[in-house]
């Protein structure tokens, strides 16, 4: 369940990768049958019992997590097998992108306990389009990972048989791009949704500098323009 101590201990492994140079991928899996189910609802109402305070506190807990995935430096991705639901869907969401095994099933059913999926919503809205966020969070069907697929909250597919190696490989490609590169383009996307139009394109401007700058950046122009010129007598 994705309680106090586990949205802890996962932002605790986010700081402390954040300044991991040697660090290209994040990969998140649930041990056992699912990714996520969900909150724990024992300690939802325990603290509920304590006031809105106590609430809140717990609320902003989780919401410095996604905050802290959404800046972290690297990419994040989310393998998720079996169920992903209510908080353990809003944690692969929060993820940069998400792998799905093909039996894999997401939702947000905390409208059908009296519940609203409030701490992911400022990521849906971004994600997918208005009306199917809206269906997604009022309905709170379950719903499979082809239909995740195509709405958006899902990258990649992968069948059962392979499941296992085909996240390695995905994951193994992503990590062998130029790290910095990565890191900058990631910042820059999601720094674009708090920017009007103007400022969107001065900031690109700005990583667009940062970016020539790079080592990587530097050799992987040169590689280029040596193989077009071809050998040289």
């Amino acid at each position: 369940a994705l309680n106090g101590p586990m949205v802890e201990a996962l932002d605790a492994a986010l700081r402390a990768s954040e300044t991991d140079e040697d660090l290209r991928v994040i990969l998140v899996r649930g041990e056992g049958p699912d990714f996520c189910a969900g909150a724990d609802l024992e300690e939802l109402e325990t603290t509920t019992s304590k006031g809105p305070e106590a609430s809140l506190a717990e609320a902003r807990r989780l919401g410095a997590l996604f905050i802290r995935m959404r800046r972290h430096p690297r990419p994040i991705v989310a393998a998720v097998h079996g169920r992903a639901l209510a908080g353990g869907c809003g944690l692969a969401t929060a993820c940069d992108l998400v792998l799905s095994h093909e039996d894999a099933q997401f939702g947000y059913p905390e409208v059908r306990l009296g519940f609203v999926p409030a701490m992911v919503m400022a990521i849906l809205r971004q994600k997918l389009t208005e009306s199917t966020a809206f269906e997604l969070v009022t309905m709170g069907d379950r719903i499979p990972a082809t239909e995740a697929l195509r709405i958006g909250l899902v990258n990649r597919i992968f069948p059962r048989a392979s499941f296992e190696l085909s996240v390695e490989g995905f994951v193994r490609d992503l990590a062998s791009r130029p790290g910095e590169a990565i890191k900058l383009t990631k910042g820059l996307l999601y720094e674009m949704a708090e920017l009007g139009f103007p400022e969107g394109i001065e900031r690109g401007a700005q990583v667009n500098v940062q970016a020539r700058e790079t080592e990587d950046c530097r050799a992987g122009v040169q590689a280029f323009l040596r193989k077009r010129r071809g050998p040289t007598s």
